[in-house]
């Protein structure tokens, strides 16, 4: 067994102790660690020593100190404070505990959207601030994840105004709360708080403060023109909890598969290697702005069966990430009628449901076209305030709308909500004002009203700036986004830089991306860390910087791209 010394007192040696000195400095050397300076237990951090030689050195510090009077009491405590933080480290040692006797899939996970690239992002923001002029640019601009408030774009008024309300309830009985909040928003924060036991300060029912869920069922109702159940309904810490709560569940061993789009939010290839799951990969069409080919979806699911795979669930991402292509309502029928045939949990990723802006296009949710055909399905729905105008990411607020769902697999999942205690407050409300806003006549409308409209047109214009520089890139094609934040387009790398990554054991489009960052300070995600298909290479960028700033991103991505080609020819 090996230890290590990690720290010491600092004594200076009496001359009675000069004898000493000299003989542990001969051990020291033995064990091939630092010998002493000042003092025998001045031992380099991170010198190593075995349990023979850690006992004698203790030994002798205790012989160093003992015969200084003086001294004596700071001798003591110091060499107790060696012994002490000694026996901390043969514990944490003696545990075990490595990377080797990890557990593996965690090992094996891998999210690409805060991987190599974006550390390497954080390392050059830091060398910016040392020296601004070693890049040339003078910030990184974070394309690589929809964060929007992150890039300048301001929240919704009325949400905060709320939050701040419930946040600080002695603000309602103040003279300043008539002149600085409007009367609904007054309203909504008094009747939240009534039915919120405790306040945003305490624990909640573990699926959601219930007022919260009715809030949150009304605008599902008001949404599809069907009934919501708020016994349905688990208010989340973001929808990536709810894909956990459904696989933790589901997946009982490798044979247990979910069919997932490539390319894919990478969410679902880590919860499926985190639970040991299989993801059966289905190719949506790029050719065909990433339609979703149900004859090649049966395919791949019999194909599984055949080799001995439970296939148990089908995930789709409406609007995609990273696609950005929002499905048309025949395609919606299909899948569903799909799901029913092949005895199918749905799992419906419909986040950035908010964000539709291709002309003639529209959100239709999976439970209204469910219920509108009179489906039989097992559906799970998933919804999140961290997308859509709104963008609150960090408040981590949620939900998971489950339907045909049989009853005691409903408690186990109660159960396991259980175990988190309860969502965080401040998200669960606002998931219940991004379904229930203000309402046309409500002293806040006109306000929410003009910022929605205000963002979304934005957006849409950003998305057009920016899919149209990309498409006069030499050997650049990309599918205009229809929804969500994102641009996947699809780039044809030339040979020279395919064996480049190769030697450098690198993906070509991961490479890519890295030579665009150091060039330009912009991040990116590149498309292996989605998946794609074969022989094919892309990155994923969000078109969330600001109108002006998107010019910008634009101008040095295509600088970059040029001289790239020009010096890979």
């Amino acid at each position: 067994m090996r230890f290590f010394l990690i720290g010491t007192p600092k004594i200076d040696p009496l001359p009675c102790q000069r004898v000493e000195k000299a003989r542990l400095t001969r051990l020291c050397l033995r064990v091939s660690i630092t010998p002493p300076t000042h003092t025998p237990a001045q031992v380099s951090s991170g010198s190593e020593c075995s349990t023979s030689t850690l006992s004698t050195l203790l030994r002798a510090a205790r012989r160093l100190t003992s015969g200084v009077r003086r001294t004596s009491a700071v001798a003591a405590v110091s060499a107790s404070g060696l012994e002490t933080r000694v026996a901390k480290t043969q514990i944490r040692t003696m545990s075990g505990i490595t990377i080797d006797t990890i557990n593996s899939a965690v090992k094996d996970m891998q999210y690409a959207v805060r991987g190599a690239i974006v550390s390497k992002a954080g390392e050059i923001e830091a060398e910016l601030k040392k020296d601004p002029s070693k890049y040339p640019f003078d910030k990184i601009v974070m394309c690589n994840i929809g964060n929007p408030q992150s890039l300048g774009q301001k929240p919704i008024t009325f949400y905060r105004q709320v939050l701040a309300l419930c946040d600080f309830p002695d603000m309602l009985d103040s003279k300043e709360a008539e002149t600085l909040f409007p009367a609904d928003v007054r309203k909504r924060a008094r009747d939240i708080l009534a039915n919120t036991k405790g306040g945003t300060g305490a624990y909640s029912e573990s699926k959601g403060v219930a007022f919260l869920r009715e809030m949150v069922a009304a605008g599902i109702e008001k949404r599809d023109g069907h009934p919501c159940d708020i016994n349905d309904l688990w208010l989340t810490d973001g929808a990536s909890v709810g894909c956990h709560y459904l696989m933790s569940t589901l997946i009982r061993d490798e044979n247990d598969a979910f069919l997932v789009p490539i390319p894919q939010y990478p969410l679902y290839s880590a919860t499926l290697t985190l639970y040991g799951g299989t993801l059966l990969p289905y190719y949506l069409e790029e050719e065909k702005g990433w339609a979703l080919d149900v004859a090649a979806l049966k395919k791949t699911c019999d194909d599984a069966r055949a080799a001995g795979k439970n296939v148990r669930a089908l995930v789709v991402i409406n609007p995609g990430n990273p696609t950005g292509a929002a499905l048309d309502l025949a395609n919606q029928k299909e899948i569903v009628k799909f799901c029913e045939a092949e005895n199918l949990l749905l799992v419906a990723d419909e986040v950035y449901q908010e964000n539709v802006y291709a002309e003639g296009k529209s959100f239709t949710s999976f439970k209204k076209v469910m219920r509108d055909v009179g489906a039989k399905i097992a559906l799970a729905s998933l919804q999140s305030t961290s997308k859509g105008y709104y963008g609150e990411c960090g408040r981590r607020g949620g939900y998971m709308e489950l339907n045909g769902f049989d009853k005691e697999v409903m408690d186990q999942l109660y159960k396991l909500a259980s175990v988190g205690l309860c969502p965080n407050l401040s998200g669960q409300i606002v998931m219940g004002l991004v379904m229930r806003p203000p309402e046309e006549g409500d002293e806040s409308h006109a306000l929410f009203k003009k910022e929605r409209d205000d963002i979304l047109a934005s957006l849409k214009r950003r998305a057009k700036t920016l899919v149209d520089g990309l498409n006069n890139l030499e050997g650049v094609e990309c599918n205009p986004p229809e929804g969500a934040m994102y641009a996947f387009p699809r780039i044809t790398l030339p040979a020279k830089h395919i064996e480049e990554a190769a030697t450098n054991g690198m993906a070509p489009d991961a490479l890519y991306c890295m030579k665009l960052l150091e060039a330009t300070g912009i991040v990116v995600v590149p498309g292996s860390g989605f998946g794609q298909a074969e022989n094919t290479w892309h990155f994923r960028t969000t078109f969330l910087p600001a109108e002006a700033e998107i010019v910008d991103v634009v101008a040095k991505i295509t600088e970059f791209h040029g001289k790239f080609m020009d010096a890979n020819r």
